[in-house]
């Protein structure tokens, strides 16, 4: 046994990547269809006892904690953070909050987004059938593509915080064509898309609404004042930091057609440090950044804003499909 003395030690294991984990259960689900629909319905059946028995287990472990009374409501609120646990506890109906108090929580987060844009949230209410009705307040006047900016963040925020939501109905301010509704997107016998929410972020919760999320770790990186040139859905897209808040448009300048990817930041005369202007390196227009991207220099053009989103250090950022008229 001696040269057991000289093994090498150990390595952690490295944690699983849950990204692949949900993309092979689809791609095993699907797989499971060239045997027939009785092979795919013994796959779903095997996944869902499965389910149920790791959803016992949760429950399990909740009455044990509950018991020796340590579950109180700030462990509570440390789970219902944790997007991984919070997405388990949806699935088996154990999570803290009802569905109207976890759309809140979702608009509240969207909110500082919503404001830098000019706009707000209402929620109406969430019928019992799963459907929440909102309202959008105050979008920027002047930006044809603010209404399907603002709805395709807020329903992103809501479908990951309250994946059993079956459809999301948005009331704009504004005239225009509105982008179609989020339809269901729960499995024939198991919500894997719900169980799998944390795994995909809210890059994937849209897939079937007016566009999809893209993570762009190039923009989590970017220090206060800088400028990036990154590419979401094959869009050139110019992304900044102003302060602690991001941001992120459409990278052709309306004014002279240059990339604003090499645009610079800087602020606007009068205003504070977060009143930043960005300004295009071919014809120096200067763009609000924090109002949408209104141009100062000739107020009929503006920018085209993209919604963005942030969870848990991960930038992700959506490019709204054409809508038809």
């Amino acid at each position: 046994m001696a040269g057991a003395a000289h093994e090498a030690p150990r390595q952690p294991t490295e944690p699983p990547d849950l990204r692949a984990v949900g993309d092979r259960i689809d791609a095993l689900l699907d797989a499971s269809s060239s045997g027939g629909a009785v092979a795919r319905e013994r796959s779903e059946e095997l996944l869902r006892l499965v389910a149920d028995l790791y959803g016992a287990g949760i429950e399990r472990i909740l009455d044990i904690l509950y018991d020796a009374g340590r579950l109180d409501e700030e462990v509570l609120a440390d789970l219902a953070d944790d997007e991984l646990v919070a997405s388990l506890l949806i699935v088996h109906g154990l999570h803290p909050y009802g569905v109207e108090e976890r759309v809140e929580q979702a608009l509240e987060k969207v909110r500082p987004y919503l404001g830098s844009h000019g706009g707000d949230v209402e929620l109406l209410e969430v019928t019992p059938e799963g459907t929440v009705r909102l309202r959008l307040l105050g979008t920027c006047d002047g930006c044809p593509s603010s209404s399907v900016t603002l709805k395709l963040a807020v329903e992103g925020a809501i479908e990951s915080a309250a994946p059993e939501i079956s459809t999301i109905e948005v009331d704009a301010p504004t005239e225009g064509p509105a982008a179609p509704p989020s339809g269901p997107h729960g499995a024939p016998l198991i919500p894997v898309d719900s169980l799998m929410s944390h795994v995909h972020g809210p890059q994937a919760v849209l897939a079937d609404g007016p566009g999809s999320w893209q993570g762009v770790p190039e923009l989590a990186a970017l220090r206060p004042g800088e400028v990036a040139r990154v590419v979401v859905q094959d869009v050139p897209t110019a992304g900044c930091r102003v302060g602690e808040d991001l941001y992120a448009f459409r990278s052709e300048c309306p004014r002279c057609g240059d990339n604003l990817g090499d645009a610079s930041l800087a602020r606007r005369l009068g205003g504070d440090k977060l009143d930043a202007l960005l300004i295009c390196p071919g014809c120096q227009a200067h763009f609000d950044v924090r109002r949408a991207g209104a141009c100062l220099d000739e107020p009929a053009l503006h920018l085209d804003p993209l919604p963005l989103l942030q969870h848990d250090g991960i930038v992700s950022v959506a490019v709204p499909r054409p809508v038809a008229s």
